[in-house]
């Protein structure tokens, strides 16, 4: 049974008093609902001329749902009665739980874990309810009841809830289901997208979250649902401030908001930066086919506004189409020889509905055009009714997105509203016609989007097992040079190392190795080598030990209290590119895989990209071409290509790596050294961090 299947509700702290919660619920319910009603309230005998009941157990009949609206306190013996009663949902209004800190969190697990002895499932808690304007459930306090339409909305902020209804009800927008998380104590994001999904009247998904529960769950459930309905996303805690410390520059980069970016670009998502763009995507969801592809056709009757949705169209990724000859012959014949005939088609200020009706019924029919853009600006012959009821006829012939931008204010208001009777979307600016446009474009190329499985290599896991476990018996989770050896377990080529622990040593390890040589301190103490001196690259065999001494003496100077394990004597690799390839563990969601420019300045120009484990070959080739520096890595000015093969097979070793040990909280590779096309690429310095165990 699913929150919107109950045949009868309970309303526990129904009220008399018309400015309480629990009466503007009762009267929503009487409002819109078909079901059994139950005011719970031990202090009154009817409310709103329905008999209440003192207590849940004392209805004669069966509950499917409650919705508790009492104190805090109370929400733990009320689940109990409901318990007992055999209530299957309960929709928790009252605050006070986690939100509220340490007492609220305690008191919040006690209604959980009483839901959970009764198998009842609680949306909530802290959250305004749900609604269902099919069956008529309409369990929050809004003011006002939405219209029926196919948008499905879910938001972690009761507020934004409230809000957004009333805004809908002045925009005539209607929805199929509203739905209030709150604090997801039980019932997530991830259930209610399955029941949208589900669900024959929704359409188009949208979501306001500021954080997932389950975020490996929402990427699988949602590369299902975006292949067939719009899933639209405005995440908020976009800032860095939002990042957590870490000890590695892929921790440090990979703040909260670059792992959802991951996350959504990997489940075919789209992300909005405000609630203005996620409802001017919903509108053309809602109301329009999705276009074949990205070639738009643009009327106006103003120069001006013409020329700025054309800039926008291709500023956003739109192209403009290129018309046939045939459309281009009725056109010349329909329209006076000052119009403009080429795209953006000008019909001049003075034009009738029939002008604008003879150049969208020639745009539509032309092959080479996907999408119609219809500008208008109140002119002195302009009639914004008769345009529209024109728009509204020929677009209902046509399998193609009508999207307008009625510009203006009173003048043009009629207009605009005939549109939304014919579920025509307007946009007051042509750049948000263009933005929405683009973002119907996104969700065709979704729709046909593969999502293979991800490559699995030979690997040797039984040593990375051993060096693992070698590490645990020694207290230790930061991994010295054995991080090496974990990268060769998994085909990471390194470059050539060894570890020493005085001058002779060094130097017989530089003849083994072959000079040049670079000379790196290895201590777990220390994160940045090259920050302290620690680091001495093309060391020659005439200066071998004065190197030597000369880290170990630098290492005593500025970190005299560091452990020093000896010094790395390691191959001086040939020239090319450095770049960073990490990972970092976000205990909600999972392991963020990151690559981009290395060396010392990949915390100075931030040059990244990221993916969320474990990772395909489609994937970490977006990862590699997403970074600005990828033409560098192509050749530039007859440069030779580098070898971009070797950084995606490293990329995807990385993430087999640690899909294999989720014990791996981060990795860092930097540099790892990528060379001429055929000549792979070689890991020179890691850190590796292992969880704590608890």
């Amino acid at each position: 049974m699913t929150v919107f299947d109950a045949k009868s509700i309970a309303i526990v702290g129904a009220s008399r008093e018309g400015n309480k919660v629990g009466h503007k619920i009762l009267k929503n319910l009487i409002s819109s609902y078909s079901g059994s009603i139950y005011p719970i309230n031990p202090n009154a005998s009817e409310i709103l001329g329905i008999a209440c009941y003192p207590n849940v157990k004392d209805i004669p009949n069966s509950v499917d749902m409650a919705v508790i609206a009492v104190p805090s306190k109370i929400v733990p013996s009320v689940l109990e009665d409901c318990g007992v009663k055999n209530v299957k949902t309960a929709v928790i209004i009252s605050s006070g739980f986690k939100e509220t800190g340490i007492e609220g969190a305690k008191l919040e697990k006690q209604c959980i874990n009483i839901a959970k002895k009764y198998n009842m499932q609680i949306v909530g808690p802290n959250c305004f309810g749900v609604i269902d304007t099919d069956s008529g459930i309409n369990t929050t306090f809004a003011s006002q009841s939405p219209l029926k339409g196919n948008i499905g909305f879910m938001s972690q902020s009761g507020a934004l809830c409230a809000a957004i209804l009333d805004w809908a009800s002045t925009e005539k927008v209607g929805f199929s289901k509203f739905i209030s998380l709150g604090n997801k104590a039980d019932l997530s994001e991830n259930d209610f997208l399955q029941i949208l999904y589900d669900d024959p009247n929704t359409k188009v998904i949208l979501i306001y979250i500021e954080g997932l529960k389950d975020g490996q769950g929402f990427i699988k459930l949602t590369r299902r649902i975006t292949k067939e309905k719009p899933v639209v996303v405005l995440k908020a805690g976009r800032t860095e401030s939002g990042a957590r410390a870490v000890a590695s520059h892929t921790g440090t980069l990979a703040g909260s908001d670059n792992a959802y970016d991951a996350i959504f670009k990997q489940s075919g998502i789209i992300r909005v930066d405000s609630s203005e763009e996620l409802f001017d995507y919903a509108m053309a969801f809602s109301y329009q086919p999705l276009p074949k592809g990205n070639r738009v056709a643009i009327i106006t009757n103003a120069g001006g506004p013409g020329i700025i949705a054309t800039d926008a169209c291709e500023k956003k990724g739109l192209r403009l189409a290129s018309f046939k000859r045939k459309t281009i012959d009725s056109l010349k014949e329909n329209l006076p020889s000052a119009a403009n005939i080429y795209n953006p088609v000008d019909v001049l200020g003075d034009a009738t509905h029939e002008r604008f009706a003879s150049t969208l019924e020639s745009l539509m029919n032309d092959s080479n055009v996907d999408s119609v853009l219809v500008l208008l600006t109140p002119q002195a012959m302009t009639d914004p009714i008769a345009v529209a009821n024109t728009i509204a006829e020929i677009s209902s012939k046509y399998k193609k997105p009508v999207l307008c931008s009625f510009m203006g204010g009173s003048a043009v208001v009629p207009g605009i509203d005939v549109l939304k009777e014919n579920n025509i979307p307007n946009y007051s600016y042509p750049e948000r016609a263009a933005s929405s446009l683009m973002s119907m474009v996104i969700q065709k190329r979704i729709t046909e989007q593969e999502y293979p499985n991800p490559k699995i290599f030979d690997v040797d896991k039984e040593t990375v097992k051993k060096i693992f476990s070698s590490a645990r018996s020694e207290n230790r989770v930061n991994l010295g040079l054995e991080a090496l050896d974990v990268l060769k377990a998994y085909g990471i080529p390194i470059s050539k190392s060894i570890i020493v622990s005085n001058p002779k040593d060094a130097a017989k390890a530089a003849d083994e190795i072959g000079y040049p040589v670079a000379l790196k301190v290895v201590s777990p103490d220390i994160l940045h080598k090259s920050d302290i001196g620690a680091v001495i690259t093309n060391v020659k065999r005439d200066n071998i030990i004065k190197s030597y001494n000369q880290i170990i003496n630098k290492t005593l100077k500025f970190m005299p209290k560091a452990r020093i394990l000896g010094v790395l004597v390691q191959e001086m690799v040939p020239d090319g590119v450095e770049i960073i390839l990490g990972s970092t563990k976000d205990p909600q969601i999972g392991h963020l895989v990151m690559f981009g420019l290395g060396g010392i300045y990949v915390e100075i120009l931030k040059d990244v990209s990221f993916g969320l484990a474990p990772l395909n070959e489609k994937i970490a080739e977006s990862m590699i071409s997403n970074i600005k520096a990828y033409s560098l890595l192509k050749g530039v000015r007859g440069e030779k290509p580098y070898d971009i093969d070797s950084i995606s097979d490293s990329l995807l070793r990385v993430s087999q790596l640690v899909t294999d040990f989720p014990e791996i909280v981060e990795i860092d590779i930097n540099p790892l050294k990528v060379f001429e096309k055929g000549k792979r690429c070689k890991a020179i310095d890691v850190r590796m961090i292992l969880e704590v165990k608890k």
